[in-house]
């Protein structure tokens, strides 16, 4: 565990799903926009992806699923047309290019994948192979 901290530039937590482990994190082209939050919830049936992505349309996101069983997640949201009679005083909207990766698990339909967009929220579902239940085969008893 004494390695982590080292290896993240001490930080004090492990975040398995940071950008900077993907290499994200030093690009300038990738803003602050970059950590666009992700939840990531298991069901029975599927893996379910939610991304807020607000003021975002369809058209500016990516989803691919890439070298097998790599989730991505990316696009780009544009900076506003400025007029030069702007009178800029703060800007706090993360703009520009953002990318997220995740490695799915084996159990995952990679040809079945879906992605919905509504109200600046995507959400991508991954379905899961059914497990397969143990098949119980009663013994008669002799004697």
């Amino acid at each position: 565990m004494s390695l982590i901290p080292a290896l993240l530039g001490n930080r004090n937590v492990f975040d398995p799903f940071s950008s900077e482990l993907w290499g994200t994190g030093s690009n300038n082209e990738v803003s602050n926009f970059a950590n666009a939050r992700v939840d990531w919830k298991e069901t029975p049936e599927a893996h379910v992806f939610k991304a807020d992505l607000p003021g975002l349309k369809k058209e500016e996101v990516k989803v691919e699923v890439e070298e097998g069983r790599v989730l991505q997640i990316s696009g780009e949201r544009s900076i506003e047309k400025e007029d030069k009679n702007d009178k800029w005083h703060r800007v706090e909207r993360g703009r520009g290019k953002f990318l997220r990766r995740f490695w799915l698990p084996e159990n995952t339909k990679i040809d079945e994948v879906k992605a919905s967009m509504e109200n600046g929220v995507l959400t991508v579902t991954v379905p899961k192979v059914p497990e397969k239940k143990a098949e119980v085969k009663s013994i008669q008893i002799s004697g």
